[in-house]
């Protein structure tokens, strides 16, 4: 018995050693805004062109059906542990030029963390605060070729989760960073049997910029730059019926934070060592952490790093819309594992949809997330005005 309980506090301890999941700063740029992409577990680099393609590829956008569009999304996140924090998403696109292969489009995402409250201790008063992020971009895309399209967006983000080190500092200073995506997208119309379907790829680099300088600059951080790369296949299982298979891939692109684990804290030059590599790791620019989250750790944890999402939609005449889909994050690097559900409903002018969490990993407080999203399609709108 003493043997068991020794292999399993071993193996525990080993497990907890190689937990490491990425650091960065303004994580609310990795939540996903929109239902839809939430229902299929997180994913939308290769999936049709919809309002909030700019979160997921802005090239889609060249691609998309009508001339014009917005969007508003509402989450309330982490809702089984508070109830005031949120995040607030608008995007839309409007197609520019005769050829029908242009967009310009742009979001504006807004990360509140609720009512904060500071201070309290030896006599000085509470201060009620409430801190946030946010992050505006404007995009544009282009047909290169009838199945081709990239796009690219350039997005400023501020975040302010700064607290007053006293009474008389009223106000704290925000750590600002300025940000780019690129993407494309293909997509074409093979033949199977009697049926046309559609096959699309698509990558996007997102959050590729500056660092985010908190406490004045003495604490930087790393963005959340993401490589994305997804494939879509849509084929019809009867009039007016069709169904979506999409997965994607993504990789957070900073490197790992060295850890005391990997090093012998009890020899001073590995102690110091330790110490060095922290030091470096801060200092370490944005684009050399890009390239360095490709080989900061072994084989296997390079693996590690890769999320996955898998998602299918159904949908009736284009009207009516079901999903499911599957996220996995490795228990190494953060342990998000959820299902995704969902549903949307659209008339010739709105349309709104809907999602829900189901978390798989035990007692995350993801568990149980909600998401809406309410898009109004502007060519919709015009055909509408001109009946009257």
């Amino acid at each position: 018995m003493l043997g068991a309980s020794l292999g399993v506090a071993a193996s525990d301890y080993t497990e907890a050693s190689r937990y490491n999941p990425l650091q960065t700063g303004v994580n609310s740029l990795d939540i996903v805004p929109d239902a839809r992409g939430a229902s299929m577990g997180d994913l939308g680099v290769a999936s049709d062109p919809d309002c909030n393609s700019q979160f997921w590829n802005p090239s889609k956008y060249a691609f998309a059906y009508s001339s014009a569009g917005v969007s508003l999304s509402y989450t309330p996140w982490l809702r089984k542990l508070v109830n005031d924090i949120f995040l607030a998403n608008v995007a839309g696109y409007w197609k520019i030029g005769s050829g029908d292969n242009q967009a310009v489009s742009a979001s504006l995402r807004y990360f509140s963390l609720g009512e904060v409250t500071s201070g309290g201790g030896e006599g000085s008063p509470l201060m009620s605060l409430n801190p946030y992020e946010m992050a505006f971009d404007l995009g544009y895309s282009r047909k290169l070729s009838e199945k081709f399209s990239m796009g690219v967006a350039f997005r400023y983000i501020y975040s302010d989760l700064g607290f007053p080190e006293s009474e008389s500092e009223q106000q704290t200073v925000g750590a600002s960073a300025f940000a780019a995506d690129i993407g494309g997208y293909y997509t074409t119309y093979p033949m199977i049997g009697r049926n046309e379907c559609q096959w699309s790829l698509g990558f996007n680099l997102s959050n590729i910029g500056s660092k985010v300088n908190y406490d004045h600059g003495a604490n930087p951080a790393f963005l959340p730059a993401q490589l994305r790369l997804g494939t879509s296949f849509t084929f019809p299982l009867a009039d007016y019926h069709l169904l979506s298979l999409n997965l994607d891939l993504s990789k957070i692109l900073v490197p790992a934070m060295p850890r005391e684990n990997d090093y012998d804290m009890n020899d001073p030059e590995q102690a110091q060592q330790h110490i060095d590599d922290l030091e470096a790791w801060r200092n370490m620019s944005s684009i050399s952490g890009i390239f360095k989250s490709f080989h900061d750790g072994d084989a296997k944890e390079e693996l590690e790093e890769i999320r996955f999402s898998l998602g299918a939609e159904y949908s009736y005449n284009d009207q009516f819309f079901v999903r499911a889909g599957y996220f996995y994050e490795h228990p190494n690097k953060g342990n998000r594992q959820y299902l995704g559900f969902g549903a949307g409903f659209a008339l010739k002018v709105v349309r709104l949809d809907a999602a829900y969490m189901v978390a798989t990993a035990a007692s995350s407080p993801l568990d149980q997330t909600l998401r809406f999203s309410l898009t109004f399609d502007m060519d919709g709108l015009k055909d509408l005005f001109k009946k009257r």
